[in-house]
């Protein structure tokens, strides 16, 4: 990806009202632009001025820090401007406004959606890892997962990954060399201990794997979609889960009409959880609202991660339960609750059977949640451990995986005689590229413009 070195600005804090609003513009050459906003009053690189903020014709919009960060000590590594001023939508887009125009001369223009990061990536400053972990760190949406971007955003995963590549690296120049001298004669993978060096690599690759996929996990969250007939609970399990009256509860069957949904936590785990219509036959006495909040609910199943097919335990089955279970598509885990059981006189329990684990609990006593909660923990393959994970993203998961079918190939190949060597070679040498794509190293273009793409502007 090439980088374009045209000056860029951009209004660098979110978007509202707010005490502070900050204004950035980054660029090679910013001294027209200084120049330009503040006349022969020079600023002090990495200190802070106090300064007006003027129009062209000299009125004042606003007054605040003006703070300039010479290059490379910059976040983008090109010479940065930040103008603090206060945080109200229309002052902050007249001295955008401001700024656009007094660069214009210099050519300055708007930033593009993760410009800024994605300068910080061409020039060095950052890795590819890192910069994704800034939009992740903004996004975070637990505790667990700001501090998982940010060991990310501090380099951690991505010396992880450096290590592993220097690994693979090192055994690569082992076989090739072994390649370039056959005369030599040399039981390679004696000498060399190559089975055993590989061996380790494959291990502390499963190792990191583990500890993105946990990682993934605190990003992405899962989305679990209450499902069954009318007035069998879901709405109160919803409430039970969330700890606070997030639903509308009544007797009256078909309460809810469309979906609501409430992200809870559970382990730093983000669960987003969505009640839906009751199911019931098209054929029954259902007005036009309640027939497009069950179309609705069928549709959310399609999405689900996880589905929690609610029952009355008091009841027991019906065959409406069942044609409901028919209908679920395959491949998305089920778990079958049986709610009421503060009527039914069943213990709260956890069971796992041939065709689905059945969890007993009441959501209007609130007994058994506990129950519920670790079984979605276990289905989202958390485990609570001592070590810092990584907020990976798909991407780096395909990587990770990726890789280890590569090595997994090559110590196939290792396991054969010197024939095979080049095979080898050529399984690390894949591997290593796999690797490498996460820190940015070997990554196409186009995959730099979508990851940038989906930063917010001005940053």
């Amino acid at each position: 990806m090439k980088l374009d070195s045209s000056p860029i600005a951009a209004i660098a804090t979110a978007p509202g009202r707010g005490g502070i609003g900050v204004v950035r513009a980054s660029g090679k050459n910013l001294a027209p632009l200084m120049t330009a906003l503040f006349g022969a009053q020079a600023l002090k690189p990495r200190h802070a001025s106090y300064v007006p903020f003027t129009a062209a014709d000299g009125s004042i919009i606003d007054q605040g820090i003006a703070i300039y960060f010479k290059g490379p000590h910059s976040y983008t590594g090109e010479e940065v401007l930040e103008l603090q001023g206060h945080g109200g939508p229309v002052v902050l887009q007249m001295l955008l406004a401001r700024v656009l125009e007094a660069g214009r001369d210099s050519g300055l223009r708007l930033a593009e959606p993760g410009e800024f990061t994605r300068r910080a990536f061409l020039n060095d400053k950052l890795d590819l890892a890192q910069a994704e972990a800034v939009a992740d760190l903004i996004d975070a949406s637990t505790e667990a997962a700001a501090k998982s971007a940010s060991q990310s955003l501090s380099g951690a995963f991505s010396q992880t990954i450096h290590a592993l590549v220097e690994q693979v690296t090192g055994l690569r120049m082992l076989v090739e060399a072994t390649l370039d001298f056959p005369e030599e004669e040399i039981d390679f993978l004696e000498k060399s201990n190559a089975r055993g060096q590989l061996k380790s690599v494959i291990e502390a690759l499963n190792k990191v794997f583990a500890q993105a996929a946990q990682g993934a996990l605190l990003r992405e969250g899962l989305n679990v979609v209450l499902a069954g007939q009318p007035n069998v609970g879901k709405s109160s399990l919803l409430n039970a889960l969330a700890g606070a009256d997030v639903a509308i509860v009544t007797p009256i069957a078909g309460t809810t009409r469309d979906k609501v949904s409430e992200t809870i936590q559970i382990e730093g785990i983000p669960l987003n959880i969505i009640d839906t219509a009751g199911i019931r036959n098209a054929d029954e006495n259902i007005d036009a609202v309640e027939r497009i909040g069950i179309e609705r609910t069928w549709g959310e199943i399609g999405k689900a991660d996880v589905i929690l097919h609610l029952l009355d335990a008091d009841h027991g089955p019906t065959l409406a339960d069942e044609t409901i279970v028919a209908a679920f598509p395959e491949g998305v885990p089920v778990v079958r609750v049986w709610n009421k059981i503060d009527l039914s006189g069943h213990k709260p329990s956890v069971d796992a059977l041939p065709d689905a684990t059945h969890v007993y609990l009441s959501a209007h006593e609130h007994i058994g949640i506990d129950l519920l909660r670790t079984e979605l923990l276990r289905i989202a393959g958390w485990q609570q451990t001592g070590e810092s994970l990584y907020l990976a993203r798909e991407r780096h998961l395909i990587a990770l995986k990726s890789a280890g079918k590569h090595l997994d190939i090559a110590a196939q190949h290792a396991a054969q005689d010197d024939q095979s060597l080049d095979l080898f070679a050529e399984e690390l040498r894949l591997a290593q590229v796999q690797l490498s794509s996460i820190t940015g190293e070997f990554s196409p273009d186009d995959l730099l413009g979508v990851i940038f793409s989906r930063f917010c502007i001005g940053k």
